[in-house]
């Protein structure tokens, strides 16, 4: 890519999509093309293939999706699977029908086996069951990388895919019932020491083991996925390091300063007992994350504790 380059980022205003403008922004890029879903509705196919013919991007970030927690996932099975498939479809086969030079697909890592061996290999895609409360979402992922194989393979249209860990960052879902652990974990916390409340309700058992990458490392990745890697393989994003969701839990109401009782609701999923990716490949290349934990725990909270503030004045 070049600065002057025309570039897409599809889903910007998202948690992965407003990181990946941010740091093309810092890294200087100068072209960078956006619609919101109220401007592109990026499930019809016409309106997508007209975007397409009409603004001719030369490159693509395809960080558009519907995303969601265990609970989301799980309860609107149908909206995952077919709005994910519908958006992914009409934007990679739209940037390969108008010459575009080159196209990043963000996946996830519930793409892998419900009990694939640790750390999580790219090897590992196919072996086995997905876990069950996100199945819908991962087969929609997982029909998005094949399709940028098949393209890299029969046009040899430059399509890469990554598969990242569990993300978090500005812009995140801080929805409590439909978000992802870290951003419902930071609401929930925040409200109780703010409301004084005497115990606060996690999900499940907290023995699940989770990696967790700020998005803005993950933006990081992607863009030196897109300057620096050639090749139908997608790639891992990651840390390589995990913690129990018990740890995490503990880890969060102690940067947030709550003091009270941690209850857990065993009556709700763990989902998949661990998903701690292998980033061998990706540190190869020549990438490697830069932002801990807790820095980027503590990042989040001061975000969020600012957007709040806005709201109220």
């Amino acid at each position: 890519m070049e600065l002057h380059s025309k570039i897409y980022v599809a889903g910007h205003r998202g948690l992965v999509g407003s990181a990946i403008v941010h740091r093309l922004r810092e890294q200087g890029y100068t072209n960078i093309l956006t619609r919101t879903s109220q401007e592109l509705d990026l499930r019809r196919q016409a309106d997508v293939e007209q975007f397409f013919v009409a603004e001719q991007p030369e490159y693509i970030f395809d960080a558009a999706a519907k995303v969601g927690g265990i609970y989301a996932n799980n309860t609107y099975r149908a909206d995952f699977l077919y709005e994910n498939l519908a958006i992914q479809n009409n934007v990679i086969y739209s940037a390969y029908r108008t010459g575009a030079k080159k196209l990043l697909f963000l996946g996830s890592s519930c793409i892998y086996p419900k009990f694939a061996p640790q750390p999580l290999r790219e090897e590992s895609l196919l072996t086995g069951l997905l876990e069950p409360t996100n199945e819908p979402y991962a087969i929609a992922k997982i029909a998005g990388i094949k399709l940028c194989e098949a393209l890299y393979d029969q046009y040899g249209f430059r399509a890469i895919s990554c598969m990242p860990t569990n993300l978090y960052g500005p812009n995140d879902n801080f929805d409590v019932q439909n978000s992802h652990v870290m951003p419902a974990l930071i609401r929930k916390f925040l409200e109780a020491k703010e409301q004084g409340a005497a115990s606060v309700t996690a999900w499940g058992t907290g023995t699940p083991f989770r990696e967790f990458l700020h998005s803005h490392d993950a933006a990081d990745a992607m863009i030196f996925l897109m300057q620096h890697y050639e090749g139908r393989d997608f790639v891992n994003i990651g840390t390589g390091k995990e913690i129990s969701i018990k740890d995490l839990t503990e880890l969060v109401a102690e940067i947030i300063g709550y003091q009270g009782r941690i209850d857990w609701d065993t009556s709700k999923p763990d989902g998949t007992p661990r998903k701690r990716m292998d980033v061998e490949r990706l540190h190869a290349l020549g990438w490697q994350h830069r932002i801990g934990l807790r820095e980027g725990i503590e990042s989040v909270v001061e975000w969020y504790n600012a957007q709040k503030l806005n709201k109220e004045q």
